[in-house]
């Protein structure tokens, strides 16, 4: 059965309530389908917040889905929990060719990172038709090969202010790719793991010097999964500062909140 996300249960705490990793802010979530131009359907979330104006679109392209990555690993549904709220963020979220979740199962079947372009281009065209401002990608490991190789090339590039990379393996995406990056000019950010299983923060800073405009950060402590809540919430706030003009704050985003709450089963 189809996860709905209406179907979350929000009560109103008697005060302020610590935002834990199972925790869902107030947002306007709706169950979406995006269209390849290949013929496949693909399902996803769009989380919009509440009210007033949204910042920044975030386009997220996921882990590898023969090794657990799917639209639900765990820093995006974070992100959809907590960003349209707290930082006025909308977060797309959706699963590539052949991928499944509790939200369904994308058409189609794994294709290497070739194939997928197709799907990268549906979900940009799908953000640009809705009128989504402030449009950028975010990858976490095979989301970063994605966001690489088709990024930077239209009819993505022209259509999303930059991205931000998560866990960078660099298997597929090329030197080439990379100086793709560097002559579009787009805001590049890369989050490396200290301890990354396959490229740690003194290879990534060498790898990216194609870029000249990459700001490549070593988060110390960090794995490539970002598992636990200090990581997660360093990702979320290092989105954030680069996505929008107000950023985090100085202290980062908000650890409570004051208002309707729900909690994810998952």
């Amino acid at each position: 059965m189809t996860f709905d996300p209406a179907s979350y249960d929000f009560t109103q705490p008697s005060g302020p309530a610590p935002i834990r990793a199972s925790t869902v802010l107030p947002a306007k979530r709706e169950n979406i389908e995006l269209h390849t131009a290949d013929g496949h359907k693909l399902v996803g979330e769009l989380a919009l917040p509440e009210s007033g104006p949204i910042t920044a679109t975030l386009i997220t392209l996921h882990p590898l889905p023969t090794h657990g990555g799917f639209m639900d690993s765990h820093v995006y549904r974070k992100a959809s929990y907590r960003l349209p709220a707290l930082a006025g963020v909308a977060v797309l979220r959706f699963n590539t060719r052949g991928t499944a979740s509790a939200r369904g199962t994308s058409a189609g079947s794994f294709e290497e990172g070739v194939g997928e372009r197709l799907d990268v281009e549906a979900a940009v065209r799908f953000a640009v038709e809705r009128q989504l401002p402030n449009r950028w990608l975010v990858g976490w490991s095979f989301g970063t090969e994605l966001a690489l190789m088709y990024g930077a090339v239209e009819p993505v590039a022209s259509q999303v202010q930059g991205a931000v990379l998560l866990s960078p393996p660099l298997h597929r995406a090329t030197d080439e790719h990379l100086r793709l990056w560097a002559a579009a000019g787009k805001p590049l950010t890369v989050l490396v793991p200290e301890h990354d299983d396959y490229l740690q923060p003194a290879a990534a800073a060498e790898r990216f010097r194609l870029v000249p405009q990459a700001r490549v950060v070593g988060v110390a402590g960090a794995k490539h999964l970002w598992v636990g809540e200090k990581y997660a919430s360093r990702v979320l706030n290092e989105i954030v500062d680069d996505v929008t003009e107000a950023g985090s704050g100085p202290h980062g985003l908000p650890q409570e909140w004051n208002g309707p709450v729900a909690t994810a089963a998952t």
